[in-house]
């Protein structure tokens, strides 16, 4: 039987759109959307041609129904024929190819950083002949490859590489939000369809002509698939039997033409269409796929006779005439049959973690130890490259098909543990009760998903925290005699449940009873527990454990990065580690971990807090807002509403941190969720502070902690330490202000971060009574190594330090550091403290326009710094021992400062400086 691809009917618009697309200067993307049958395979393979007669190079893919499970499956057909340009990448990009292809064990990469990868191994190859992407049946892409080619193809344009994507508008798909252009595939006017009919099907019987034309209402495929089935033929009808179709969809209508011919095959044939059917066999030409990816179909001449199977003319083998064929194919099939095929192809791809684990768990009915074993690897395979939910589904197979019930619960345990990372806690609570309900009670493995969606959805520390420990304690009854890993993720969280909880004596008896546990307890989890318990207290050298575990990130699930990213948030070393969660973060939210997602989120917002981005940092808050109430998780929820509650504090927009305060509070506090009212009081703390409500920071303050002390096992003790010092300065507390800043020298914090080594030194000098002494303390805190780090308090030492020279040295010597903290608050957004900053300014006489001078506004307050060192005469040597940088830095530096200013050289600086408003001398 001839193809129903050929000559090209009533598509003359179509032709003339596509035509434009391959001559067009430039990449770019198309998508065409249009009903099954309609005809965007031969649009598509319209578009092939006309490639190849441009001389492109054209790269054909199928998504297949059979493989949307399976992560990144697309990725890999389109991208086969161009490995061995991948080995010509750069390192980077190469770590990334060989983590999605499952050759490495790194942390996965976001669907930024992917695409990007994508972007340049593309560019590579087309820099020698340019490449056009067809893509047919885009809707079964697995999600994975959606999300990256929908990235890709929304940044095409200014490459030689197009991206045309064929998709049925009856099925949802990823591309739907990818934002690309569109071409909608309609079905042929009436005078089209009796041209193809008349075509491919030339004297047809009046009667039989005008019943085709009338079933077939435009439908492409319906007009050439019909009459041999009216007229009888091979499906062996009468003649005169009525078509019987009134109100039956046309998809349906067509899938009972092809059963018919399917029925009428022999069985050794219709056994190698099932396998290529279960396998992914593509509708179409498979050009550029790779062909040991696939079961190929052969014998199967009398298929392709009954118009089933079409020849692929570039590589010969069979392939499915259309999408339809191949889900008939399976519909047909009974189960024993299908589970035959399955058991084949798993010994076809015995080399593929997870396609032969796939195709195993499905041949299997009874309880089978090696198919549950494969399975289980396979879902340990498809985490690590982010597709979590494909894990859940694995994991679960593997618990029904394991043999005993410990091997069951742990598994159904493991499939619980993962969907509540993923963010589905009906899933993760449906699995748990399914491990109760199998009567071996409730398993270790359960309990930690089961107090997971406890602390997780509605922040119940107090059962959960029961529930862990009950646990714990009984696997160390019975003698555990190795680590394991129910043991490890039990213990990780009861440490998070436990930083949630801020309760010293619960965190006495955690520290007790994993003492008792020795050597069971994994390294990575004794520095979670020192890390996360009491910083001040336990915190020294924590931040060298953090830098050696994220040196080698190979075989780490998400959620270890996510504990990791924790741990160095707890002491300050966050900003060096983000890149590693913002490559991850977006990846998790559309296939992987959500929750782990939400976690990432908090840290990048926490980080971008830190560093001065600001508004950046609101969007990644209201961003995690959304997805936290969206997926029903209370805890992170609040969580967020803190951390948005603080930035609006530390903004200046106090009524609005007051409601989110009050919103933290009343929800946290009855649940005993010390972690957030401790959060809630910092923004009252802040608040304040910015109102210049000094006495109500106070009292905000010591709710926290008392001055001269860290309370042991509130995570804000240490955070507060500027703040309380400032607001007791403020309200004639010099005492007590002394007291803390002493209280942090002795108790070391300067080991703990660098972020409490620069507040340290900078409360010092605020406290110190001898001058002489304060201004060594203020110059170095102003020059320390961390202060590009944490701009908000580096100005705020500024300002107090602009405040303290203008009673001792006089207003003039002031001006320097009084405008560092102004321009510093001016960048962030503090509206509050930069006002008090103006106040500062004008009180030493300078003019207001000393401030918002757009050549000063324009220069960092590093490089002001610079400037001014440089123009008192210093070398680049000597200004980068002063300021703790490299000469390269400093001259990098300057060089971006000379035409900020408008001068070339560097004798100009003073006389430039000078010409600003107000003298500026160091």
């Amino acid at each position: 039987m001839k193809s129903i691809t050929g000559t090209l009917v009533g598509r003359e618009r179509e032709q003339e759109v596509l035509a434009g697309f391959v001559s067009a200067a430039g990449g770019r993307s198309l998508v065409l959307r249009g009903d099954t049958g309609v005809g965007k395979s031969a649009l598509l393979n319209h578009v092939a041609g006309l490639a190849a007669d441009e001389t492109h190079r054209v790269m054909r893919a199928a998504g297949v129904e059979a493989e949307s499970g399976l992560p990144f499956a697309g990725l890999h057909q389109f991208l086969y024929p161009l490995l061995p340009y991948i080995d010509r990448l750069d390192d980077g990009h190469r770590e990334v190819f060989d983590v999605v292809f499952g050759r490495a064990r790194s942390a996965p990469p976001s669907v930024m950083t992917l695409g990007i990868a994508v972007l340049d191994l593309l560019a590579l190859a087309a820099s020698q002949k340019p490449i056009v992407l067809v893509l047919d049946d885009g809707q079964w892409l697995d999600a994975s490859s959606t999300e990256v080619f929908g990235f890709v193809g929304r940044r095409l344009t200014g490459s030689s590489v197009k991206l045309v994507v064929g998709l049925r508008a009856d099925v949802s798909s990823g591309f739907d939000t990818a934002a690309l252009p569109a071409l909608p595939v309609t079905t042929l006017s009436e005078k089209a369809s009796e041209e193809l009919l008349d075509l491919h099907h030339p004297g047809l019987d009046p009667r039989i002509r005008r019943l085709v034309l009338d079933e077939a209402q435009g439908n492409p495929l319906a007009l050439l698939e019909l009459p041999p089935y009216v007229r009888g033929g091979r499906a062996g009808r009468d003649h005169g039997e009525p078509f019987g179709y009134s109100g039956i969809p046309l998809p349906l209508r067509l899938q009972h033409v092809y059963g018919s011919r399917i029925e009428a095959l022999d069985h050794t044939v219709r056994a190698v269409l099932l396998q290529g059917a279960l396998d992914g066999a593509g509708a179409g030409t498979g050009a550029g796929r790779a062909r040991a990816t696939r079961y190929r179909m052969l014998d199967a001449e009398q298929a392709a006779a009954f118009g089933l199977l079409d020849v692929d003319p570039l590589t010969g083998d069979f392939v499915f005439r259309h999408p339809l064929v191949r889900s008939t194919v399976v519909q047909m099939a009974t189960p024993n049959e299908r589970r035959a095929a399955h058991a084949a192809l798993a010994q076809v791809h015995i080399e593929d973690v997870e396609r032969h684990a796939s195709h195993l768990g499905a041949s299997t009915v009874d309880p089978d130890e090696e198919a549950a074993a494969a399975l289980e690897a396979a879902a340990e395979s498809a985490t690590r490259r982010g597709g979590a939910m494909a894990a859940v589904a694995w994991m679960t197979r593997a618990a029904e098909l394991s043999e005993s019930p410990e091997a069951r619960s742990r598994r159904l345990g493991d499939a619980a543990f993962i969907a509540g990372h993923a963010g589905q806690l009906d899933q993760a609570r449906h699995l748990v009760h399914s491990d109760i309900a199998s009567g071996t009670g409730e398993s270790p493995a359960s309990v930690v998903t089961s107090a997971y969606v406890a602390l997780y959805e509605d922040g119940d520390v107090r059962s959960s925290q029961l529930q862990v420990i009950g646990a714990i304690e009984h696997l160390r009854a019975g003698g555990a005699p190795e680590p394991s890993e129910v043991l490890t993720r039990l213990v990780n969280l009861l440490l998070a449940i436990n930083q949630y909880a801020s309760d010293a004596a619960q965190w006495e008896r955690t520290h007790e009873l994993l003492g008792s546990l020795g050597d069971l307890v994994a390294p990575a989890s004794r520095m979670y527990q020192d890390a996360w318990s009491d910083v001040v207290r336990r915190g020294t050298g924590v931040h060298r454990r953090v830098e050696s575990a994220f040196a080698d990130l190979r075989g780490l699930e998400p959620w270890d990065l996510t504990r990791l990213g924790t741990t160095a948030y707890h002491v300050d070393a966050l900003s060096r580690y983000r890149p590693h969660l913002q490559r991850t973060v977006d990846r998790e939210v559309e296939t992987g971990a959500v929750a782990v997602a939400m976690t990432m989120l908090h840290l990048i917002m926490l980080d971008q807090m830190a560093v001065g981005e600001w508004a950046e940092a609101e969007r990644t808050g209201q961003r995690n807002l959304e997805l936290t109430t969206s997926h029903r998780h209370a805890l992170f929820a609040h969580h967020t509403r803190a951390y948005l509650g603080l930035l609006a504090a530390m903004r200046g927009e106090t009524d609005r941190a007051r409601e989110l305060q009050a919103a933290v509070d009343s929800w946290a506090r009855p649940r005993g969720i010390g972690f957030l009212t401790q959060i809630a009081d910092s923004i009252g703390t802040t608040a304040a502070l910015s109102d210049g409500d000094y006495e109500a920071a106070y009292l905000h303050a010591i709710g926290i902690t008392s001055p001269g002390t860290f309370e042991p096992y509130a995570h804000q003790a240490s955070r507060t330490l500027l703040d309380l010092v400032e607001a007791a300065l403020h309200t004639g507390r010099s005492e007590q202000a002394r007291q803390h800043a002493l209280a942090a020298r002795d108790a070391d914090l300067p080991e703990v971060s660098p972020r409490l080594a620069l507040i340290t030194c900078g409360v010092l000098a605020m406290t110190a009574t001898d001058p002489a002494e304060a201004d060594h303390l203020y110059d170095r805190a102003e020059n320390h190594p961390a202060a590009s780090l944490f701009p908000f308090e580096h100005a705020r030492i500024c300002l107090s330090h602009g405040i303290h020279l203008r009673h001792t040295q006089g207003r003039k010597v002031a001006r320097v550091s009084l405008t560092l903290a102004a321009e510093t608050f001016e960048r962030l957004g503090a509206a509050g403290w930069a006002e008090r900053a103006r106040a500062e300014l004008r009180a030493t006489g300078a003019p207001s326009a000393l401030v918002s001078s757009p050549n000063l506004t324009a220069l960092t307050w590093q490089e002001r710094r610079i400037a001014a060192l440089a123009a008192s005469g210093l070398t680049n040597k000597e200004i980068g021992q002063r300021m703790h940088l490299s000469p390269r830095t400093v001259s990098s530096h300057l060089y971006r400062v000379f035409p900020k200013l408008g001068i070339t050289t560097r004798a100009a600086l003073r006389d430039a400086l000078s010409r600003l408003p107000g003298d500026q001398n160091v």
